[in-house]
């Protein structure tokens, strides 16, 4: 598909394009999902009005994945879920949820009910409670007490994607970006601002890296593109996630089952004997040549997002043969080695994967599952369901939209959506990988301008989008979270804080303010927020202050791409500009302010879509 005003693809382009917006919504029904148990609805629902918005609260139900939240004119309905545009599954973890697309002053009912799984059906709706939103908002109060630490501070930003990693060697392009130096130094970036260890990315068995052919009939490896790639990957100080994807041409049933403009065979093998032997062979090689203590933290994920019809021209089962074979393969190698799966698309097939290890006995180190422009769902608890025993989740993929070309992936929306799918998963998934780091990405095509709606975290030009400056305040926060209180008009729903303390007892806040309404990114003034916060418990007598902001008027590079007149691609004076204006912005300039009573209290607004960190550094 093309954004209007962009630049025609090519004929290759056009016809990859055209065959995935065909077939990307054709997923494959879950079995486990038809017959699961369905869950009670949860309990003491209850809706609370706002500025611009409807909060609704509930208590969690055991054994929920997610929640569906639906709305109705009448009590007695008909009642709809409730659609934020995100493409992909509509539920929501809980157990509090801002609803910004009704009318202000118009009541309306709501009614909530548990999902056992993503891709099934939900139970019965809770009793029915009423509130409307207006056009007044109230003020949110956030209380922090320094003195009282609660946790560690997970962080599961650590893990990106990306498009598939030979691009590292890739030389000048049609727009003469030299793409493989460019995008090597996105993961350098990833790794020193965002804390990148681990990248899993697309197609190490594509036929462009040579790893397997049959040239007298009988399996032959040679995985010296491979070293290639992860010898670069390492001394880059990142790991690797292998997606084991895609069938390589001499092992595929069907060569012409075909995605993306490179043509990724999705077919199953001819031979599963052989797919076991390229696993084993693979795994094998990896070991001998890094050593067991390096490969067993790196993780071999089975295929991708199977349950499309896009990903994979087998059937369930067949997928389910793939991977047993597949993690037979490396645990012959050493136990110690990490296989997972279903890779699944739109949290789906999870029950159904979890029910078949359990009759099969093959083995599982993790879950892993992608979603998209919707905050992680509890897999752990479908699976769980299913009878598996409970094991980590890597959300291998996972961002605002799974639309290509889509406006919002450039939109400062992007920034509080990361920071609330991040917040979600801290204590549920080891993993949630935004995908991807860089908008050198040629699924469909090379990116056709700057600003294009590219999913990578930078720009062409390794320029910071605010969904990288949200992952950037969140790395900057220290290891220990403190005690937060939030209350107010849309606390816990749209507005969310945490707050931590780090080395030299510097004291970090970080708020936003976000819908998953995707008709709101470009804001909308009934959201803006009046923070009240007040920090308790501060040793020191004299702290400096430090207010870092993204938003529409800070640390958003559309800005001065718009102000460019946004060209297609810059001119030497316009990328001295944006290259300028790429940093974390302050809303203030920074002051030293005195406690009073170990105690300190600042006020501003915050907008809908944006995000604050305040750092509070002692004095001497």
């Amino acid at each position: 598909m093309t954004t209007q005003g962009q630049p025609q693809p090519g004929k290759q382009e056009a016809a990859a394009r055209l065959d995935w917006e065909r077939r990307i919504g054709r997923r494959r029904e879950s079995v486990a999902a038809q017959i699961a148990e369905q869950l009670p609805p949860p309990s003491e629902v209850r809706a609370d009005g706002g500025g611009g918005q409807v909060t609704i609260r509930w208590h969690p139900v055991t054994g929920a994945a997610g929640y569906v939240v639906q709305r109705a004119t009448k009590r007695e309905g008909p009642f709809q879920t409730i659609d934020n545009g995100g493409g992909d599954v509509l539920a929501v973890p809980g157990p509090s949820y801002a609803d910004t697309t009704g009318q202000p002053g118009v009541a309306a009912w709501y009614a909530v009910a548990s999902l056992a799984s993503a891709d099934g059906a939900h139970g019965e709706l809770s009793i029915p409670v009423r509130a409307a939103s207006t056009t007044t908002a109230g003020a949110i109060d956030l209380r922090i007490d320094a003195a009282a630490i609660v946790k560690p501070l997970a962080r599961p930003w650590h893990m990106v994607g990306s498009e598939h990693l030979a691009q590292l060697f890739y030389g000048t392009n049609d727009h003469g970006i030299e793409v493989g130096a460019e995008f090597s130094r996105s993961l350098s970036i990833g790794k020193a601002q965002l804390g990148t260890d681990r990248v899993r990315a697309h197609g190490v068995l594509l036929d462009e890296l040579g790893v397997y052919s049959e040239p007298d009939g009988r399996p032959h490896y040679d995985f010296s593109g491979v070293d290639r790639i992860y010898d670069t990957l390492l001394s880059l100080g990142l790991r690797p996630v292998i997606e084991l994807s895609f069938m390589p041409r001499a092992l595929a049933a069907n060569p012409e089952a075909t995605v993306f403009t490179y043509r990724a065979i999705v077919s199953p093998p001819k031979d599963y004997a052989r797919w076991a032997g390229l696993v084993r062979a693979l795994a094998s090689h990896l070991v001998e040549r890094y050593g067991i203590r390096e490969v067993a933290e790196w993780g071999f994920e089975v295929w991708n997002e199977p349950n499309l019809e896009p990903f994979w021209s087998g059937t369930r089962e067949e997928y389910f043969r793939l991977y047993d074979e597949a993690a037979a393969a490396i645990k012959a190698v050493d136990p110690r080695l990490k296989v997972g799966g279903p890779a699944t698309a739109a949290a789906g097939w999870i029950g159904d994967f979890a029910a078949h290890l359990v009759e099969s006995g093959a083995p599982v180190d993790f879950l892993a599952t992608h979603t998209y422009g919707n905050l992680p769902l509890d897999v752990a608890a479908t699976a769980v369901q299913a009878g598996l025993p409970p094991c980590p989740v890597w959300w291998t993929e996972w961002g605002v939209s799974p639309t290509h070309f889509a406006r919002i992936n450039d939109s400062v929306l992007g920034a509080p959506f990361v920071l609330h799918g991040m917040f979600s998963a801290m204590d549920r998934a080891e993993y949630l990988a935004y995908w991807v780091i860089s908008d050198h990405f040629e699924e469909l095509g090379q990116p056709p301008r700057l600003l294009h709606g590219g999913f990578g975290l930078l720009t062409v030009g390794n320029l910071r989008k605010p969904r990288f400056w949200a992952l950037r305040m969140l790395e900057m926060l220290g290891p220990q979270r403190l005690a937060v209180a939030i209350s107010g008009d849309g606390a816990e729903s749209l507005v969310q804080a945490i707050a931590t303390r780090g080395p030299s007892r510097l004291i970090q806040i970080l708020i936003w303010n976000g819908t998953l309404d995707q008709t709101k990114q470009d804001g909308d003034p009934r959201l803006t927020r009046r923070i009240r916060l007040r920090v308790d418990g501060l040793p020191a007598a004299r702290y400096r202050r430090e207010h870092l902001r993204v938003d529409r008027e800070h640390s958003n590079i559309g800005q001065t791409w718009a102000a460019l007149g946004s060209p297609d691609w810059p001119d030497a004076a316009g990328w001295v500009r944006l290259q300028a204006a790429d940093r974390l912005e302050e809303l203030e300039p920074s002051g030293v302010l005195e406690t009073d009573a170990g105690a300190m209290s600042l006020d501003f607004d915050l907008p809908m879509p944006g995000a604050s960190l305040v750092r509070l550094a002692p004095v001497p």
